[in-house]
């Protein structure tokens, strides 16, 4: 009950402080421009689909660009870090065969 409450309180208070705002007269001008700009963007896509629907696809396919990038870099990166991990084991190795030959008894 107390979320209901919270949840409430919060969208209220966003209501007062944007009422709050729009007293001030460059905020009121800018909102009402954005306003305009976003009616006209509407409007005209819903009369241009086609064009609408070409840029969502240009889109997803640069996500999808990004994401297959994303991808190559991170299992690079895996491949770089898995091959510095076994950087000691062959130093340790190194290390033990040069102690074995320098202690062997010169017969």
């Amino acid at each position: 009950m107390s979320q209901s409450k919270l949840v409430k309180s919060m969208i209220a208070g966003a209501l007062i402080g944007a009422a709050i705002s729009m007293f001030d007269r460059k905020s009121r001008e800018h909102t009402i421009q954005g306003l305009k700009k976003a009616k006209d963007t509407v409007q005209y896509y819903s009369t241009h689909r086609e064009e609408l629907q070409q840029i969502i696809e240009h889109k997803m396919a640069q996500v999808q660009k990004l994401y297959e990038t994303t991808q190559d870099n991170v299992s690079f990166i895996k491949d770089k870090i898995d091959e510095v991990k076994e950087i000691p084991i062959a130093v340790q190795d190194i290390m033990d065969e040069t102690k074995t030959t320098f202690t062997k008894p010169i017969n």
